[in-house]
């Protein structure tokens, strides 16, 4: 019963994807980890500073992980980190400043790192955010792009000692259910940078977490049997400060169904902690896997996959990464 009726949640979208979803899904859904389930471990979360990132946080902490929380403003991850200690007297929470979307400090910031620790169990790829108008990195990338899809990758490359260090960890991209909306197609630079035509930021930002999606998946198939498991997510409709600044119209439709950062933040967690086993297309909700298209839309072209990782590799200065040699 609960197969039939998860699947029919995850078609109709709006049921699917807000607090109705997973109120019903917690009926049926794998047990949470159990406490302390990631004492000694070590957690990295992007986009930590407030809504669903912040409240990852708080999750890992309480399951006993020291927690790296990082954002792009000083005052912004101490005040985060602070207030996350205040709620849990004694948890670990360092405080970490880099800005995702700029490649030479992405660089920087995991030497750093690199030289602070000895592992890495998880990595949370969840900075995100949706401008009205096109704006560029200090290396010239659309910013979307860049926070979304290079970052993240040349982090995760950066990163893969560390990760590979222990028997298990994950690495999950922080998707969006809007990504269905932008199938993968065989994109341009220009069109991967945004210099197509008039710049629509939600259109963008839909087809960054697609290119989100299709990376994990590629991520995950490149490290399989490594002990690093791979995954994209999203966390349904979620009432953030994200979401009241950049799609007001739609959070004052649906704000009695959105979810709590906490219920947004729950899957991604449990995957960190749980290491789960996944299939291809590795895309998961409220702790179950997701399809990566809809059933009226194609499946991803192999070739539009290998021409993206490409230029991604590219973009990033990575050709030489794990992801080119698989491909």
């Amino acid at each position: 019963m609960g197969g039939v009726v998860d699947t029919a949640l995850d078609r109709s979208v709006v049921l699917g994807y807000t607090k109705l979803g997973s109120g019903v899904r917690r009926l049926w859904w794998p047990a949470d980890p159990p406490a302390n389930a990631m004492a000694g471990k070590r957690v990295v979360v992007t986009g930590a500073t407030s809504g669903i990132g912040e409240a990852m946080v708080g999750s890992f902490a309480r399951l006993g992980a020291t927690v790296h929380l990082l954002g792009r403003d000083a005052a912004k991850v101490g005040r985060s980190a602070g207030a996350v200690r205040a709620s849990l007297p004694g948890s670990e929470v360092v405080e970490e400043v880099c800005d995702v979307s700029d490649l030479d400090a992405v660089r920087a910031w995991t030497t750093d790192l690199a030289g602070r620790v000895d592992a890495l169990h998880g990595l949370v790829h969840n900075a995100g955010l949706m401008p009205k108008r096109r704006d560029e990195t200090p290396q010239g990338h659309e910013v979307q792009l860049a926070c979304h899809v290079l970052g993240p990758h040349l982090m995760t490359v950066q990163l893969l000692d560390l990760l590979q260090a222990p028997d298990r960890a994950a690495v999950v991209f922080m998707s969006s259910g809007g990504m269905y909306t932008a199938p993968l197609q065989r994109w341009s630079v220009d069109e991967l940078e945004s210099r197509d035509g008039p710049y629509d930021g939600v259109r963008t930002y839909a087809r960054t977490k697609r290119m989100q999606v299709v990376l994990a998946d590629e991520w995950a198939k490149t490290l399989t049997g490594s002990g690093v498991h791979v995954y994209g997510a999203h966390p349904g409709w979620v009432e953030t400060p994200g979401v009241a600044e950049a799609l007001p119209v739609f959070r004052s439709v649906t704000k009695p169904l959105l979810r709590h950062v906490e219920d947004g933040a729950d899957t991604a967690v449990w995957l960190v902690a749980t290491c789960p086993e996944s299939k291809p297309g590795h895309f998961w909700h409220d702790r179950a896997q997701r399809p990566t298209t809809f059933g009226w839309q194609r499946h991803q072209d192999p070739r539009a996959v290998v021409a993206f990782v490409n230029q991604v590799s590219a973009l990033t200065g990575t050709e030489r990464n794990v992801l080119s040699e698989h491909n």
